[in-house]
C-alpha cells in the first residue's frame, strides 16, 4: 500500500476511515493528517460518487499516508478511484455481484499494481450464501471471500488482502480462523460496527487481540462509533501493548489503589496522562499509591513515582532518585521523562545524589508501615488457627 508493507514479516499496520465527504478536500485532508498523527498507517475514504473520485485526485498527492478508496455498489467508482491515483481499493463482494464487473476492476488494478481488499461483511452477505448456510456463518463468509478470490485469479491478479468482519465477536474470530487455514493472503482484522465507547472498544479489542495473539492478522481497524482518531489511537495502543509495534508514546501504568494509598491514585494518573498528552516519549511510566510496594512492583518501569508522607518519591528502574512535594508529582514526572528520553536512564540517575532519595524513601516506608501496621491481616494469629484446625 504505497510505502506501507502488509503481510509476511511486515509490522502490523493500523487503518481507519474518514467520516467527511470526500468531495470536501480540505476537510478530508485535515482528518487524514489527524489520523496520521494518532498513529494511523493507512486511511480509507469513501468513493461513492464522481465528486468523491475527483476529490481523491486532489487528496492523494497531499496525503501523508496511503489512501484506500472504499467502493460499494458501483464498480465504475473503483475505476475512477484508480484513475485518481489511490494506492488501494476495498470491494464488498456482497454489493458488487457481477463477475464481469469484479474482473474488470481486478484487471485494471493488476495493470496498475494497486492492491485490493476483499471486504466480506456479515451485514451484507450475498443472499445466495445466506440461504445456503441458513444465516451468517463463518463458513458462508469464508466461501464469499474464496469466490471473490477466484474471480481475481481468473485475470491473474493476486495483490490482495481479505477481511471477514462481523459485529458478533465469536463469529468474527471463528471466520478468521477458518480463513487463515485456507489461504496465506494477508488478512485485515476488524469487528465491524463495534459501536460507541467504551463497549465498542472492548468488543473490537476482544476480537482483534485474540487473533493477533494466535498469529493471525496483518493489518487492523477499530470500527467505532466515535471520532476516527480514537480508532487510530486504539489500534496503535493495542499493537504496542501486545509488543507488535515499537512504542511511540508514554505507557502509563498505575496501581489500582488500596488502603495504604497516600494519594488519590486515579486523580494523579489521569492528570499525568493529560500532562503527557501526545508527547512522543516512548517510556513506561508508573504512578504508585504508596512507597511500601510501589517501587518494587514497578521496578521494570523506566520511570515512576510513589506517594509517601505527603511527598512523591521518584524512581528510575526501581531506584529512588528524588523526593518532591506531593503537589509537584506530575510536573516532576514529565520533566524526568523528557530528560530520560533525551539523555537516557543512566545519565538521569547520575545527575542526583541517590543516597538522599533512598534514605528518605526508606524513612517514609517505615513510617507508613508503622501507621498501617506490619501485620494488618493479623497473619500470625491466623496461621496459629489454621494449624490448630488442621490438627483436629
Amino acid at each position: 500500500m504505497g510505502k506501507v508493507l502488509i503481510g509476511g514479516g511486515a509490522p502490523i499496520s493500523v487503518q481507519s476511515m474518514t467520516i467527511t465527504k470526500t468531495a470536501d478536500v480540505e476537510g478530508t485532508l485535515q482528518q487524514i493528517y489527524a489520523l496520521a498523527a494518532a498513529g494511523c498507517d493507512i486511511v480509507r475514504c469513501t468513493c461513492n460518487e464522481i465528486e468523491a473520485a475527483e476529490g481523491l485526485a486532489q487528496i492523494v498527492p497531499r496525503s501523508p499516508v496511503p489512501i484506500i478508496a472504499d467502493i460499494h455498489h458501483q464498480y465504475k467508482m473503483a475505476l475512477a478511484a484508480m484513475e485518481a491515483g489511490v494506492q488501494g481499493l476495498r470491494l464488498n463482494p456482497g454489493n458488487i455481484r457481477s463477475p464481469e464487473h469484479i474482473k474488470a476492476v481486478a484487471s485494471e488494478a493488476r495493470d496498475r499494481q494497486i492492491p485490493i481488499r476483499i471486504g466480506v461483511n456479515g451485514g451484507s452477505l450475498d443472499p445466495a450464501l445466506y440461504k445456503k448456510y441458513g444465516g451468517i456463518t463463518p463458513e458462508a463468509m469464508v466461501e464469499s471471500a474464496q469466490r471473490e478470490m477466484a474471480y481475481f485469479h481468473e485475470v491473474d491478479f493476486d495483490l490482495m488482502k481479505i477481511s471477514v468482519k462481523a459485529s458478533n465477536v465469536p463469529l468474527m474470530v471463528e471466520a478468521y480462523r477458518q480463513l487463515s487455514e485456507v489461504t496465506d493472503v494477508p488478512l485485515h482484522l476488524g469487528v465491524t460496527e463495534a459501536g460507541p465507547l467504551p463497549n465498542g472498544l472492548l468488543k473490537a479489542t476482544a476480537g482483534i487481540a485474540t487473533l493477533l495473539l494466535e498469529g493471525i492478522g496483518d493489518t487492523i481497524r477499530y470500527s467505532l462509533t466515535a471520532d476516527p482518531v480514537e480508532e487510530a489511537k486504539a489500534g496503535r495502543q493495542l499493537l504496542e501493548a501486545l509488543g507488535l509495534r515499537e512504542r511511540k508514546n508514554i505507557d502509563l501504568i498505575a496501581c489500582p489503589s488500596c488502603g495504604r494509598a497516600e494519594i488519590d491514585v486515579i486523580d494523579v494518573a489521569n492528570r499525568a496522562m493529560k500532562a503527557f498528552g501526545d508527547r512522543k516519549i516512548p517510556l513506561q511510566v508508573a504512578v504508585m499509591g504508596c512507597v511500601v510496594n510501589g517501587p518494587g512492583e514497578a521496578r521494570e518501569a523506566d520511570l515512576g513515582i510513589a506517594a509517601g508522607n505527603k511527598r512523591g518519591h521518584l524512581f528510575v528502574k526501581g531506584r529512588s532518585v528524588a523526593v518532591v512535594p506531593e503537589a509537584d508529582m506530575v510536573e516532576a514526572l514529565v520533566e524526568w521523562a523528557e530528560y530520560i528520553n533525551e539523555h537516557g536512564s543512566e545519565a538521569a540517575v547520575a545527575r542526583v545524589d541517590t543516597a538522599i532519595a533512598e534514605r528518605e524513601a526508606e524513612r517514609d516506608r517505615k513510617a507508613l508501615m508503622s501507621d498501617k501496621g506490619e501485620d494488618a491481616n493479623h497473619s500470625t494469629e491466623r496461621i496459629v488457627e489454621i494449624r490448630r484446625r488442621n490438627e483436629r
